[in-house]
């Protein structure tokens, strides 16, 4: 058995996990070793924006592992971006990718990407329309 810094014997099994952090599940144990969101080859940006969607079947048939049900009920209070998913979820963007994909496949949850700014209207015509509203 090899010691530490300090000299010590480390504690039975400590090298496997930090106490504090608790058990390590690797990444690949969450996705089946996936490393690409489904068949549809789906790509989920960072900012693509992630909605329950209230008309999908019942999950509670389908077996889900914790993560997807723990990404379910993200969205279940208000549509996010897949990086808040992954923030809130605190698991690797790849792995949220992954497991939104099955939900995706599944019908569970609605993916729209925000319009880019280079096609949102101008702020000119914008304020020339507000202008125009406030002379009526």
């Amino acid at each position: 058995m090899t010691e530490d810094m300090t000299g010590t014997p480390p504690e039975q099994g400590s090298q496997w996990y930090d106490h504090e952090a608790g058990p390590l599940v690797r990444p690949y144990a969450m996705t089946g070793g996936r490393t690409r969101p489904g068949p549809t080859g789906v790509r989920f940006d960072l900012i693509a924006l992630v909605t329950l969607d209230a008309s999908a079947p019942g999950v509670d048939d389908v077996p889900l592992g914790p993560e997807h049900r723990t990404l379910l009920d993200l969205c279940r209070t208000e549509t996010q971006s897949v990086a808040e998913l992954a923030a809130g979820a605190d698991l690797p963007v790849g792995v949220v990718r992954v497991l939104l994909g099955d939900l995706l496949e599944l019908g569970s949850v609605t993916v729209s990407r925000p319009v880019p700014p280079a096609q949102l209207p101008d702020e000119r015509i914008l304020r020339e329309v507000i202008a125009g509203l406030r002379a009526l």
